[in-house]
């Protein structure tokens, strides 16, 4: 089995036509084809089924798929951990995070990180927790911000990094243009509990995303099922919708930082008539994330440096009181 036969047979899994696949490779049909066939061979399985010209992958094509892409990420990743063995002076980083940290402090410590090594490639995948360890798990990634706890047992190690507090964001209806609809009105409260959002529409995120199972479940342990105003956005689509009043959200309380339209609430669990102490929430109401990575994967170089820098950003920035709000600092000074 060669690697250029799983990366033609990745190729034509993808586009699913040897034709476009060939031209993508910048190869022979001919070539391809044969490539396939040897392949085929090889494994004395057929990989394609080739029906009336519709190209489908039979059942072990689609064993072969994932297994042919993790080999070929993971040979990429050897290629590029060979190159950084000049210093640092070239390299790549894979990196995943939430929509939260993209939107808030993670600029901050990729200018750092680009300014101590400008010659390494930051590749900046932005989804959510869920899919980011499936592309972690894959091999897509080599470090991925994600929340704990993680669903699944993946086979990854993860290093606690930051809290984030949740909020209950409304739109602030600071003039006659940005008054809310009555739907979307919340009173202005120091805290509103999980038993505030029942019968209130929510604007809700697409699957994959850890504030939609977290806010489900809270609803749900409340004794009420969540009702959704509109559901399946991003971050960005999500506040949008926020602040033309379509609804509510539970989200990090960093993404509201230059969002004058919108206001956040904090969110507690209990009858408390006072908000929540400092360190004293009751579970749904903040996340942990944690750096994560592959554990049969020792990291590259570069990535190994991002962790460094990344760490000492939050010790710093824990030490000066900078972090943005809602987020408090995990990693031991």
């Amino acid at each position: 089995m060669q690697l250029q036969q799983l990366a033609y047979f990745v190729a034509v899994a993808d586009v699913r036509h040897f034709t476009q696949a060939a031209e993508l490779l910048r190869v022979a049909q001919p070539s391809l084809s044969k490539q396939i066939r040897a392949l085929e061979a090889e494994l004395n399985v057929s990989l394609f089924s080739r029906a009336r010209g519709n190209i489908t992958l039979t059942p072990a094509g689609e064993t072969l798929l994932p297994l042919a892409k993790r080999i070929l990420a993971d040979v990429d990743t050897a290629r590029v951990e060979v190159q950084e063995l000049a210093g640092l002076r070239r390299g790549r980083v894979r990196l995943g995070a939430t929509p939260s940290l993209c939107a808030g402090l993670l600029a901050d410590v990729l200018r750092r990180f680009h300014d101590a090594y400008p010659g390494i490639q930051l590749m900046v995948e932005e989804g959510g927790s869920r899919d980011l360890v499936r592309e972690l798990t894959r091999g897509s990634l080599d470090l991925a911000l994600v929340i704990l706890p993680l669903h699944g047992d993946p086979p990854l190690d993860t290093t606690p990094i930051l809290r984030e507090y949740l909020v209950v964001a409304s739109p602030a209806g600071q003039g006659p243009s940005e008054r809310p609809s009555r739907a979307a009105h919340m009173p202005r409260r120091s805290h509103l509990r999980i038993e505030d959002l029942r019968n209130r529409p929510l604007v809700m995120f697409r699957p994959g995303y850890d504030l939609r199972e977290a806010t489900i479940s809270a609803c749900r342990t409340a004794g009420f099922e969540p009702k959704f105003a509109v559901e399946g956005g991003e971050m960005d689509a999500v506040l949008r919708f926020v602040e033309a009043g379509l609804g509510i959200a539970v989200v990090p309380s960093m993404v509201l930082a230059g969002r004058p339209g919108l206001r956040g609430t904090p969110l507690v669990l209990d009858e408390a008539d006072d908000p929540p102490r400092r360190g004293h929430h009751a579970p749904g109401l903040l996340r942990t994330v944690a750096l994560a990575h592959r554990k049969d994967v020792d990291l590259t170089h570069a990535a190994r440096a991002f962790q460094d820098t990344l760490e000492a950003f939050l010790v710093e920035a824990g030490l000066e009181g900078s972090l943005p709000a809602g987020v408090e600092n995990l990693v031991d000074a």
